[in-house]
């Protein structure tokens, strides 16, 4: 992989995502049409840090308080802090993405990891997204959750393992099906992958580090990293403000004629 190759997928994983239209699925149709490689593992790993920091910068207010209610609720063995429950249930709510991760990961990306694939999910994404839109009757803020609500949003990121059906697509529609405001919904959403994210890249990293033929690649794995956290920083910058007052049905239709798109290119190039 080049820099430049580097710097423009570096891009695509800090728009994509965060912007509720897939960033696996995009990675891979790009790169496809491109004539590209699949990313590898290594650079794989270095955008997901890039992702981890944007959204630590972004949300460090939010986590700084979340971890001091934490451990108070840890040192007093009690929840009665606002802030110590809604932490208790971003925990519970990354528990699916990890078991499911830790399971089938590699099985659904030697299934699924393929254009055809990522394409069809991406219609997958826009129909979640629709029903997560049009379902919801209610605008309650985060203080409401329960624990059902919790597991909804948790299933839903452990769906979006499948490449092409978007992570934080997925958890926003589950939130507002469960009657959660657009920006609450997203701001649980972010909140709940920054535990997973980071647990997903600490983890390839230790597969990485097996294999130290990486190290001649560092300018390429930083451009990408930085690019990604720059741009992803941009990203939920700009997506906070827009569900305050905007729809997600706009991501749905780029979503469906994304994956249209994808599949009509492949069958004018012989692949369906």
């Amino acid at each position: 992989m080049t820099i430049l190759q580097a710097i423009v997928l570096g891009v695509v994983q800090g728009l994509t995502e965060f912007i509720p239209i897939s960033s696996s699925g995009h990675l891979l149709l790009i790169s496809w049409l491109l004539g590209w490689s699949p990313p590898s593992l290594v650079f794989d790993v270095a955008v997901h840090w890039g992702t981890v920091l944007a959204i630590l910068a972004f949300f460090w207010h939010d986590w700084s308080g979340l971890a001091r209610a934490g451990i108070d609720a840890i040192r007093r063995r009690s929840l009665d802090n606002p802030d110590a429950v809604l932490l208790a249930w971003v925990i519970l709510a990354a528990v699916p993405a990890i078991a499911f991760g830790f399971f089938f990961e590699e099985t659904f990306e030697k299934v699924f990891k393929a254009p055809i694939a990522s394409a069809l999910f991406l219609l997958v994404t826009a129909a979640l997204l629709v029903i997560g839109e049009k379902s919801s009757r209610e605008d309650r803020d985060l203080d409401t959750l329960n624990w059902f609500a919790t597991l909804v949003i948790g299933v839903a990121q452990a769906v979006a393992i499948l490449p092409g059906i978007s992570r934080s697509g997925a958890t926003i529609a589950a939130g507002r099906w469960r009657g959660l405001k657009r920006e609450a919904a997203a701001r649980f959403s972010f909140l709940l992958s920054t535990p997973t994210i980071l647990g997903a890249a600490v983890y390839k990293m230790g597969v990485v580090a097996l294999s130290p033929t990486y190290e001649a690649q560092i300018p390429v794995l930083l451009s990408g990293m930085l690019v990604a956290t720059v741009v992803g920083y941009a990203c939920i910058r700009w997506l906070m403000g827009y569900l305050r007052r905007g729809s997600l049905l706009p991501f749905a239709i780029y979503c469906a004629l994304a994956g249209v798109g994808w599949l009509a290119l492949a069958a004018s190039l012989g692949y369906l």
